[in-house]
């Protein structure tokens, strides 16, 4: 008989929940991992086979136009992204997972956006790195299965390794890749997370999720800098959130007035998108907003030195940037705000920044302010 596992961070499992292994058959062992998967805090679980031919295909043909931009990682691990097998020997099934995270309603991030003096976040970086709240779970998840059927071979992603998670998930029946390639599931829109277990189980498959977007254009025409060039396509030397999280170099200037207040990602496509009115807020308290970022000014946080830069982001996905990038994205922003003393002042003090990154976006953001209207 198995023994159930003994890893330190289980304490936080239901009582009971690791209990004698049973025998299970492939279909009631599926409806267990789901169940399993909505008692530890996700919204949805499904199951799909390795086969992404048709995924690998786009893949391929948006690696070689050069639309990843400097990410080269994404062509440095060649089809082991879309052969799950060649990453994880014996992977058989992948058990996908989705997680919801909108922490708050829709016309509050449209105030934020509406308001240029201060900081928009994308939502989903407002709490903790949701690299360490999923992940934890997923790894939960998969010794409830292995205390019931003995041990398995497995491997836990979330977004931490060359795998093409938006096609697994469409498969595994969470929902479709809308024309902004981000996921939509039809009763509960498309902010939320996505997590991974490649297994050697022989499992029951779910059907795919059927796509939805119909007619609609709304992301394709809201996106602020045309990033998305056709229906499920996107150009992510273009996208705000590549230009802003991704990219370590300067950001094209022709694109900066088109950022607006946006420091750190961007969720236009998915404010307009009509399958978000399904959306529900999240219970996860790890993910609600951490120390003001969903409503702070771009001055307050642009006077942020690398010391309170690094306590204040502590646990949180935004601190990888690092110090000069979030100064970087942030004179951006103060560029594109109305003109006020304060603002040049702030800019001013950054002007002999040691980073010549800073240096040259905070020159530009001066030249901005110094052609806007002066206020007090």
């Amino acid at each position: 008989m198995t023994q159930c596992p003994r890893e330190g961070d289980d304490a936080s499992d239901p009582k009971g929940s690791c209990s004698a292994p049973l025998p299970f058959g492939r279909d009631a062992l599926a409806r267990s991992i789901k169940t399993w998967g909505v008692e530890l805090g996700f919204q949805q679980v499904g199951i799909t086979d390795t086969r992404l031919g048709d995924a690998e295909a786009m893949l391929l043909a948006w690696l070689a136009a050069g639309r990843h931009g400097d990410m080269d990682y994404m062509a440095s691990h060649g089809t082991r992204r879309s052969r799950p097998a060649d990453l994880v020997p014996g992977t058989l099934t992948v058990i996908c997972a989705r997680m919801d995270y909108l922490p708050e309603p829709q016309d509050a991030m449209e105030e934020i956006l509406a308001d240029p003096a201060r900081a928009f976040v994308s939502r989903y970086a407002l709490g903790r790195d949701y690299h360490k709240v999923l992940r934890p779970r997923l790894g939960r998840l998969a010794r409830r299965i292995a205390a019931a059927v003995g041990p398995f071979g497995h491997r836990v992603f979330v977004d931490s390794a060359p795998v093409l998670e938006k096609p697994l998930a469409q498969k595994a029946g969470l929902g479709w890749t809308g024309k902004h390639t981000n996921l939509i599931n039809q009763r509960h829109g498309s902010w939320f997370f996505l997590g991974e277990i490649y297994t050697d189980l022989d499992l029951p498959l779910d059907q795919p999720a059927a796509d939805h977007c119909g007619h609609c254009r709304a992301c394709l025409d809201v996106c602020p800098t045309g990033a998305i060039v056709a229906p499920y396509e996107l150009d992510a030397r273009r996208c705000i959130s590549y230009l802003t999280i991704e990219h370590r170099a300067s950001i094209p200037e022709q694109l900066r007035p088109l950022i607006g207040n946006r420091i750190y990602g961007c969720d236009d496509c998915q404010l307009v998108c009509p399958w978000n009115r399904f959306a529900r807020l999240t219970d996860e308290a790890d993910l609600l907003p951490r120390g003001r970022l969903d409503t702070a000014t771009l001055i307050e946080l642009f006077v942020w030195d690398e010391s309170t830069f690094l306590t204040r982001t502590e646990g949180s996905a935004i601190r990888r940037i690092g110090h000069g990038r979030w100064l970087r994205n942030l004179a951006v922003a103060l560029g594109n705000a109305p003109g006020t003393q304060a603002a040049r002042q702030a800019l001013a003090a950054r002007a002999d920044h040691p980073d010549p990154l800073v240096r040259e976006h905070v020159r530009w953001a001066l030249a901005r302010q110094a052609q806007g209207t002066t206020e007090p």
